[in-house]
């Protein structure tokens, strides 16, 4: 493979990572959209779309390993085969964590006594942006913004452990809602696994750039 034609593999694999960081993103949306509204049958789209999530990281995965395996790619070639590898299994479990508030609104149906937790929106919201500029600032090789992802979660912490102190002090006043609320803390658990996720993605593009684990001191290594 000539090298312009290593690079076009290079670029059409970036493309079809962010396109798979997009179907992640339907599926957070949606499954919040059901949750909210009490929605089956959005719910279980989202859980029977999980499949083509999977499909969609292992397809990748088997792109990575042959250019590796046939090409034997060095220095940022490398590493940027590896950053593909690794993000398309955080984009894999960020899915996961849509498909399992799916679930867990077709466990609780539309009967549920308490209303869901003011927080999760904004929690959704913040993970589903967090997403979005982690894959740009792999677009673009930008670290600053990969800085600002990794700073972004701090925010959805604090969220979480608002909502989780005010879901048990709903348990404490209103023992009937226990397992309703017990439900909302597997909810309020995924939302900020997925802003997880999406740091972990800033992290390994701050990798990518400059060769470095964590949060990046320097100027932005961006174009």
């Amino acid at each position: 493979m000539v090298r312009a034609d290593f690079d076009r593999s290079l670029e059409e694999l970036q493309t079809e990572l962010v396109g798979l960081g997009e179907m992640v993103e339907s599926a957070i949306i949606k499954s919040m959209d059901a949750l909210e509204r009490r929605d089956l049958a959005v719910a279980y789209e989202v859980v029977g779309e999980d499949d083509l999530i999977d499909e969609k990281r292992f397809e990748l995965e088997e792109k990575c390993i042959d250019l590796i395996a046939t090409q034997q790619p060095l220095a940022i070639d490398l590493r940027t085969l590896v950053a593909v590898l690794h993000i398309a299994v955080e984009l894999e479990r960020m899915g996961d964590y849509a498909e399992g508030i799916g679930k867990i609104c077709m466990i609780i149906g539309d009967d549920i006594p308490v209303e869901t937790p003011k927080q999760f929106p904004l929690m959704a919201q913040m993970g589903v942006t967090m997403l979005r500029r982690s894959l740009k600032s792999l677009v673009d090789r930008d670290t600053a913004l990969a800085n600002e992802v990794w700073d972004s979660d701090d925010e959805v912490d604090a969220l979480y452990d608002e909502v989780c102190r005010q879901i048990f002090l709903d348990m404490g006043q209103d023992p009937h809602t226990i397992v309703a609320a017990t439900h909302f803390l597997w909810v309020a658990h995924d939302l900020e696994r997925i802003a997880d996720r999406a740091t972990n993605i800033a992290e390994r593009v701050i990798f990518l750039v400059t060769g470095r684990f964590g949060r990046y001191g320097g100027h932005s290594e961006a174009g």
